[in-house]
């Protein structure tokens, strides 16, 4: 099972549904699972399966937006690739985009926040917006409101977006009210969460159905 495999899964929903396709986000994990069981050898597949959805959520969540970030004349990268490369061995544009996003603590050193998805300006490697994807909240959003407060305190990133894209399979963004503490960080840490599901969830300034994504990445633009 590899990240093509799930993307080709993807592809098949996307002819059936359309512009729908993303709210069937986890029934492509639910058939990947299964395709990922039968190709599986070893002792524990549950674990062996989280760890390949955690991973591949993030590419397919990329491969879902590329071209439409693209239209808008900007670039996606993965977190993972400026992660892992010292400055010498990234592309110019790049390797500023890194310095564009790091957070500065002081004696400790520049870092980069975890994100898995950043949006950014090709001409001036300004970054635009970061994203994180995880399948349920509890996962990472405490993190990324964290983040969201750590670039908002620093005039050279505060401009920065950060959102949390998610199938939200344990249904925490559903409800506005009572609101589960999942729903309260991103409705006050962070600058928004887009839902990849069936479910119609209470929309809120914050909280959305993936299809807004788009837009709203077009109205930062103006």
């Amino acid at each position: 099972m590899t990240i093509q495999d799930l993307i080709k899964i993807y592809d098949t929903k996307k002819k059936k549904y359309g512009i729908e396709a993303y709210r069937h986000i986890s029934n492509v994990l639910k058939e990947a699972k299964e395709q990922h069981g039968k190709d599986f050898t070893g002792n524990d597949h549950e674990q062996s399966w989280r760890a390949f959805k955690g991973k591949n959520l993030e590419k397919l969540i990329e491969y879902i937006i590329t071209d439409e970030v693209h239209a808008l004349n900007l670039q996606v990268v993965n977190g993972n690739s400026l992660e892992r490369t010292n400055g010498s061995n990234l592309s110019k544009e790049l390797s500023v985009v890194k310095r564009n996003l790091t957070v500065d603590y002081g004696e400790f050193g520049l870092h980069l926040p975890d994100v898995d998805l950043i949006i950014y300006d090709p001409k001036t490697s300004k970054v635009v917006a970061v994203l994180s994807s995880k399948v349920t909240l509890r996962e990472r959003i405490a993190q990324t409101g964290y983040w969201k407060i750590k670039l908002a305190s620093d005039k050279a990133t505060k401009h920065i977006k950060v959102y949390f894209v998610t199938p939200d399979e344990d249904g925490t963004l559903t409800v506005k009210k009572p609101t589960k503490k999942g729903r309260a960080i991103v409705e006050v840490d962070t600058d928004g969460s887009y839902v990849l599901s069936e479910t119609n969830i209470e929309e809120s300034d914050k909280v959305k159905m993936f299809d807004k994504f788009i837009d709203d990445l077009k109205k930062l633009l103006k």
